[in-house]
């Protein structure tokens, strides 16, 4: 199960459970909608309650990254798994965008909206 948000010029993702290609196409839709009308755009991905992902999420995902290597600007993963961090870091070769990954929700939110010039008082 998927559950995005959509701020201004970010992409808010939390996984629950197994991320399945459905959610991933969910994913893809929102991000492709936001980047058509504010362009390229930051990423927060809270993947500490994922408990498995697909393979076809996985080819698919090395198939969007690709797709919008200039599209994003920092993308923000959470999560407690090592695994899944070194999924993301393994991602990051197909895009050109600033990615770091955090067992902290505070800092990494307090990461991508330094970027992007948020107060945080």
């Amino acid at each position: 199960m998927i559950v995005i948000e959509n701020q201004t010029r970010r992409v808010n993702v939390t996984v629950y459970a197994e991320f399945t290609l459905a959610d991933y196409q969910e994913f893809e839709n929102a991000v492709n909608y936001l980047i058509q009308f504010e362009g390229p755009v930051d990423l927060f991905f809270d993947l500490r309650e994922m408990a498995d992902f697909t393979l076809d999420v996985a080819w698919e995902d090395i198939v969007f990254s690709r797709a919008h290597a200039s599209d994003f600007r920092r993308i923000a993963v959470l999560t407690h798994s090592q695994w899944v961090a070194w999924s993301a870091w393994l991602s990051q070769i197909f895009v050109q965008a600033e990615m770091q990954v955090f067992d902290d929700e505070l800092e990494a939110r307090s990461w991508l909206a330094e970027e992007a010039g948020e107060d945080q008082g």
